[in-house]
């Protein structure tokens, strides 16, 4: 059994398109390291040198995870990550 990692459309050219990935670790880092060696550069939109990019929501099974310990929170397998962009704007 994998974690299963929910990419959003506008990043699933890191991924062939796919809207769902698998990988593997037991820290939120360690996956990210473990989906970079097969989806090159997805790691680099997500995080920067801070930890978690500002405008990236992680959430693991449904919980944000910058409540959960952001990149050092523990993932097993059968976890489910989503990262959705952050979506600000509208008109009046």
């Amino acid at each position: 059994m994998a974690i299963e990692v929910r990419i959003p459309t506008i990043l699933r050219s890191y991924t062939a398109g796919e809207k769902s990935i698998e990988g593997s670790g037991s820290t939120l880092d360690e996956l990210f390291a473990d989906l970079d060696g097969r989806y090159d550069g997805l790691r680099e939109r997500l995080i920067d040198e801070a930890g978690l990019r500002r405008f990236i929501n992680v959430y693991l099974n449904d919980e944000d995870v910058r409540f959960l310990g952001g990149l050092s929170a523990p993932v097993s397998d059968g976890d489910t990550v989503t990262v959705l962009p952050a979506v600000a704007g509208g008109a009046r």
